[in-house]
């Protein structure tokens, strides 16, 4: 599930105001921004982190989860979908939606339980 170096590097920039990050994962990349990652890239697409609050926004949109084969069989991960094409050629709206994803993503991380000593 490669990415390539060119398309990591547009995707930053569009959503440099977000200030985000990028680290290696499985071929592909995640983004990350606030401290939570909020999207992956893969095969030079990106898919943004969803819940059940975004989920319908998305499949309104057309868009289909992620997925890839492993041993023959198609797994889906149903927390990223991806982004609708023409989001590229509208900077803004896609900032409206990495800042949703970016909330679906603090939403996904369950707090620590403290330790007692």
């Amino acid at each position: 599930m490669p990415v390539s170096p060119g398309f990591q590097a547009f995707v930053l920039d569009l959503l440099a105001p977000l200030h985000p990050g990028a680290r290696r994962l499985f071929g592909g990349a995640g983004i990350t921004a606030d401290g939570v990652m909020f999207a992956l890239l893969s095969r030079d697409e990106m898919y943004f982190r969803v819940d059940a609050t975004t989920r319908g926004r998305f499949e309104a949109a057309g868009c289909t989860p992620f997925g890839y084969n492993r041993a023959g069989k198609e797994v889906l991960i149903e927390s990223y979908y991806a982004v609708p094409d023409g989001l590229y050629d509208q900077p803004d709206e896609l900032l409206s939606w990495a800042k949703e994803a970016i909330a679906a993503a603090r939403r996904a991380v369950k707090p620590r339980k403290s330790k007692k000593r």
